[in-house]
């Protein structure tokens, strides 16, 4: 049995600044000796040292032999995998490349229609064929959960050369879809189940989080440890585990994919991550779970303002569990949209969200969180809806009935072909040739391959007047868009 209490990778790197040498590799600074001083007064000295290349003694990423690898089969072992890859760009590359690793150009793969960017991108490199299934849908909060057990067997019914199927668990805002029974379907046509797992890092360590992927079925998850652990930013895992996902192809991905100089501050910050969660893990997490059950009971006693809240005992299949680190607020009936809830929160009360929508609020409480944070926050909120003016709950435009894919031009294709670019009014009806999408959280409204509809310009164009902004397109302001050249 491995020991957790081990770090080999931060033992590695500490082994490399303490021996005395003359360094003639890069980076460039030399052991934080080169830095310019603004720099080395913001984050201090230390880290500069730990900024080191692929020495011998540390292993190599894209092939790894020691200390790179003892870290990697810790976290493997901590996460309940089979084989685990650290990643330095994210979990949007650890997305791209399960889907790279698993679909070949042509081949069909059947995801949400709410999937990341990452996946779309994921789909252009690889040339998969998008095979998109409506999520469930609530029309009040107008939020879009996890796809069910029942679309996933309809599509493949109708699709039984799918080469996978890629879901989203957690969504955004901490909803969990039945995966077992879906990983029940996926197993029955002996295709891999592939998971978007970038929310939902912590679930392993404590039993009131809902059931982590790999334990509920999934084939390959990629989870991102610096969203909700203690990693630095970018830095990331992928799982795999069973035999129906070639790991060889999992690592030439990542190689496409992966910068061939990995930052070992952000390594190191696995090995970490990894140590402080096998070990404390479970405490930590019953601590967060306290401090965020304390802010959901608190605000959702608040006038004018809603929570959303686990399933109740006949869950929906698109929502079978919600993750309560995860507070969503709904804000409309106090007369403000997300946006404006969330400037005056940051501004005037001192208080930041993880992203605002047109109704809600989205607030990630980690391990990081104290119990003045959540005092904070409950008094912003309370402070919130107290000097708000009385106002109607405002009704936004729907975002449901924009998600749908008008296209028999595959994502990949609709990016390389000519495009040509014109004004919004002009794009309508046309082929998109970019991805379009209100971020956070960084679902496309529109990708490449798309009919560019009039209800997706209207929503987006209130998305941008609401105070949101958009991301993926050339053009920001959404004054034009890039359609393909009809007859190419």
């Amino acid at each position: 049995m491995l020991d957790q209490n081990q770090t080999p990778l931060i033992d590695g790197i500490k082994a490399c600044i303490a021996r005395p040498h003359a360094a003639f590799y890069t980076p460039g600074h030399k052991r934080g000796r080169g830095i310019a001083q603004p720099l080395a007064d913001l984050l201090g000295e230390a880290v500069f040292g730990a900024d080191l290349t692929e020495l011998a003694n540390l292993d190599n990423l894209s092939a790894p032999q020691g200390v790179i690898q003892e870290a990697q089969r810790l976290a493997a072992a901590a996460f309940g995998a089979a084989q685990t890859w650290f990643l330095v760009n994210g979990s949007t590359c650890g997305v791209e490349a399960a889907i790279v690793a698993t679909c070949r150009p042509g081949d069909k793969i059947i995801l949400p229609r709410n999937v990341h960017s990452s996946a779309i991108a994921g789909l252009i490199l690889s040339g998969a064929i998008p095979i998109f299934i409506h999520p469930e849908y609530d029309p009040v909060l107008d939020i879009a959960h996890s796809m069910t057990p029942e679309a996933v067997k309809a599509a493949l019914q109708k699709h039984p050369d799918a080469k996978a199927v890629l879901t989203v668990y957690p969504t955004y805002y901490g909803v969990c879809g039945d995966l077992e029974a879906i990983a029940q379907i996926t197993n029955q046509y002996n295709i891999p189940l592939l998971v978007d797992e970038a929310h939902g890092a912590h679930f392993t360590f404590h039993p009131e989080l809902p059931t982590p992927a790999l334990a509920a079925g999934a084939d390959l998850t990629v989870q991102s440890i610096h969203k909700v652990l203690g990693a630095m930013t970018q830095a990331s895992m992928l799982h795999i585990q069973g035999d129906r996902i070639n790991a060889v192809r999992v690592s030439q991905a990542l190689q496409l994919l992966q910068s061939t100089s990995p930052s070992y501050v952000l390594l190191a910050s696995l090995d970490a991550a990894r140590q402080q969660m096998a070990l404390s893990g479970k405490q930590l997490m019953s601590r967060t779970l306290q401090l965020a059950n304390e802010a959901r009971e608190r605000i959702s006693q608040i006038p004018g303002l809603s929570v959303l809240q686990p399933p109740t005992q006949t869950p929906s299949p698109g929502f079978t569990a919600l993750d309560n680190t995860r507070l969503t607020v709904t804000v409309s009936g106090l007369g403000l949209t997300g946006f404006a809830a969330e400037e005056i929160l940051d501004e005037q009360l001192g208080v930041t969200a993880e992203f605002a929508t047109l109704q809600h609020l989205t607030f990630i409480i980690s391990l990081g969180n104290t119990t003045a944070d959540i005092e904070q926050l409950v008094q912003g909120f309370t402070t919130l809806a107290e000097t708000t003016p009385p106002a109607k709950a405002l009704v936004n435009p729907r975002v449901n009935s924009n998600l749908e894919y008008f296209s028999e031009i595959s994502p990949r294709d609709a990016f390389f072909a000519d495009s040509e670019t014109l004004s919004i009014e002009q794009a309508r009806d046309g082929i998109c040739a970019e991805i379009v999408c209100p971020y956070p959280p960084g679902i496309p409204l529109i990708m490449p391959g798309e009919v560019i509809t009039k209800p997706a310009i209207e929503y987006l164009q209130h998305i941008q007047s609401s105070g949101g902004f958009i991301t993926g397109c050339a053009d920001t302001s959404l004054s034009t868009l890039k359609v393909l050249v009809i007859g190419h």
